[in-house]
């Protein structure tokens, strides 16, 4: 099915609306349209084509968009690279892009190449692949059709309403499903996407405070600290969405009896963003319970490429249904922690500590925290013998310096937020199978 280009329309409807504002400055939608045109010409030749990879490794902000925006009227899918990788992980997210833009684009006054831009968008055609890490160590990409998000965004234009002069901050990465889908929502909607490229709880508040926000996308961690600094009643503010892992209840309650309107959400990157906004699914989408209590969903916004045999989308999540088919979710059937909004996979962070010549096995496991929701925990076993050459601790290292050189271990090797909140170490063996398989519901 084919629909006029969102950014076309958006154009079109409303020229003089804001469609960014970040620290850059602002962009109307005809701005926009007139620069991500340009960029399309430029994206095309450097040999981008439709259905060819654009890997994105910019920051937040209006370069980040026209690219974005450029990508999608050429044709091409965008892969948007989390500026916080390592060059090793950087260079596995980017291995199958076409073209790589890691710089500003510098585009012609003029163009002979309008004809690469389309002016439609075809729903069943992959968009974007956003990487993500399960259970496994290595990012897993997720492809994302245009279809996934114009249904997300109808979804959650009915589940939140639209107001036409929205203004959704975005403190989110937009390398992650939660960040790209306010950027497309906003374009979908003709309504304002106010961009940060980092959280600063400062900022923020100043924003939900002064600048008529009416929307914004928080995980725990980030609305801990805006309570913590004094967020009252926003005075524009409609919904505080949170979600992006554990949100506890004496979170949200301190929340509203502060005045700021917390909304829960609960969502995965398989199906583009929110699958159920308080408590309720999408209109569009279903959301099954199999018999081991795992989530099942299904409709338009999850990727065709996720869907089982069955026709449904396996979370990996635990939750039910109540009679009144409002989702609950407690917990994972995976292993996979959730810290501050960040799926990390806790082999990849044991691999990388058991990289050090002192380190003989290592286990990470969530601790339920207050601020992060989950934090990422290590437990580990020191080699007997440290006295060889290369090794860094002495034979009976403090505690505080086996956790501190350990995590700078880690940060030289893994992207901030997997490196291990807190490492304690282990005296005895760590509880396996018979089959070596690490027992960490023992831990």
């Amino acid at each position: 099915m084919q629909v006029e280009a969102w950014l076309a329309r958006a154009a079109r409807t409303v020229p003089e609306a804001s469609a960014l504002e970040t620290s850059q400055g602002r962009l109307s939608y005809a701005e926009l349209w007139d620069a991500a045109r340009l960029a399309a010409a430029e994206l095309a030749r450097r040999g981008a084509e439709p259905g060819e990879q654009v890997a994105i490794a910019l920051p937040a902000g209006i370069d980040f968009a026209v690219v974005l925006h450029a990508c999608l009227l050429l044709g091409a899918v965008a892969v948007p690279v989390d500026m916080r990788l390592t060059p090793a992980e950087r260079e596995r997210t980017t291995a199958r892009a076409r073209v790589l833009v890691e710089a500003p684009l510098i585009m012609p006054v003029q163009t002979s190449s309008q004809s690469a831009v389309s002016g439609t968008h075809e729903l069943e055609d992959v968009c974007a692949i956003i990487h993500t890490s399960g259970t496994t160590s290595a990012p897993r990409p997720v492809e994302l059709t245009c279809g996934n998000f114009l249904w997300s965004a109808i979804g959650s234009g009915v589940a939140l309403g639209v107001d036409p002069h929205e203004r959704w901050l975005c403190t989110l990465p937009l390398a992650h499903v939660g960040g790209l889908s306010i950027l497309l929502r906003s374009a979908i909607y003709g309504t304002t996407a106010v961009i940060h490229e980092r959280f600063d709880t400062e900022r923020v508040l100043t924003a939900l405070e002064q600048q008529d926000i009416t929307l914004v996308s928080l995980v725990a961690t980030t609305l801990v600290r805006l309570l913590d600094a004094g967020l009252r009643k926003p005075p524009a503010l409609r919904h505080a969405l949170t979600g992006g892992g554990p949100v506890p209840n004496s979170l949200m309650r301190r929340a509203r009896a502060l005045g700021v309107p917390v909304t829960p959400t609960y969502g995965l990157t398989e199906a583009c963003s929110q699958v159920s906004t308080a408590g309720p699914p999408l209109f569009c989408t279903r959301v099954g319970i199999d018999p081991s209590g795992e989530i099942l969903v299904a409709g338009p916004t999850v990727a065709p490429a996720s869907l089982a045999g069955d026709g449904w989308l396996h979370t990996g999540d635990i939750g039910s249904l109540d009679d009144d088919g409002l989702l609950s979710v407690s917990g994972r059937a995976t292993d996979t922690i959730v810290s501050g909004g960040e799926n990390i996979s806790p082999s990849e962070v044991e691999a990388a500590l058991e990289s050090h010549p002192d380190v003989l096995e290592a286990a990470v496991i969530p601790r339920g925290d207050e601020r992060w929701g989950e934090a990422v925990s290590a437990i580990v076993v020191l080699r007997g013998d440290r006295s060889a050459p290369g090794h860094v601790f002495p034979p009976s290292p403090p505690a505080g310096v086996v956790e501190a050189e350990l995590r700078a271990h880690c940060a030289e090797r893994l992207a901030p937020f997997k490196v291990p909140k807190s490492v304690t170490v282990r005296t005895t063996p760590l509880p396996r199978t018979r089959s070596g398989k690490l027992l960490r519901r023992e831990l």
